[in-house]
């Protein structure tokens, strides 16, 4: 039974972070309206759309997150309930796909986006835009990595604690 309290736990973790993800979309929506209405020199208003669209950007990952473990929290229990052992084994089978999908994600694409994004900063140093759209995506990809870096070890977390229990069983 421990492990449907760790289940709950882990799913009200990922709601948990896809409030924080939303507040930081909003914080990002905030700092485009600075950059929009303050902004004095071309760079700073250049800022402006790229940050909107990585604002919003992130409220919709956020909302999807959300969305996708919030309804978690009430079917855990029913499906704990009618078959611990299929319970534990079908958690067991996501979160072996979620990890593999995070350790594409965190250690070969953001990171090499991030990388693309940077090199070409440089090579666009007179593009104001363009320089831009690149610095707020090289930023965009880091936050990304924290986050998704932040998910993996949850879930790493997680699915040890189903595999102890399904060795148990």
């Amino acid at each position: 039974m421990e492990i449907i309290n760790y289940s709950l736990e882990w799913a009200r973790s990922e709601v948990f972070s896809a409030k924080a993800i939303t507040v930081v979309g909003i914080c990002v929506l905030l700092c485009a309206a600075g950059f929009y209405f303050w902004g004095k020199t071309s760079m700073a208003r250049a800022y402006w759309l790229p940050m909107v669209i990585s604002g919003a950007f992130l409220i919709i990952a956020a909302g999807g997150l959300y969305f996708a473990n919030h309804p978690r929290i009430c079917t855990f229990q029913e499906q704990y309930e009618a078959n611990p052992t299929a319970f534990v084994a079908s958690e067991l089978e996501r979160t072996a796909k979620s990890d593999h999908d995070l350790n594409l994600i965190v250690y070969y694409v953001l990171p090499i986006f991030v990388i693309v994004c940077g090199v070409l900063v440089v090579g666009f140093k007179d593009s104001t835009y363009v320089r831009a759209w690149l610095i707020t995506l090289m930023a965009l990809g880091a936050m990304l990595m924290v986050i998704d870096s932040n998910t993996k070890a949850r879930n790493a977390d997680y699915r040890a604690k189903l595999a102890e229990v399904q060795v148990a069983q």
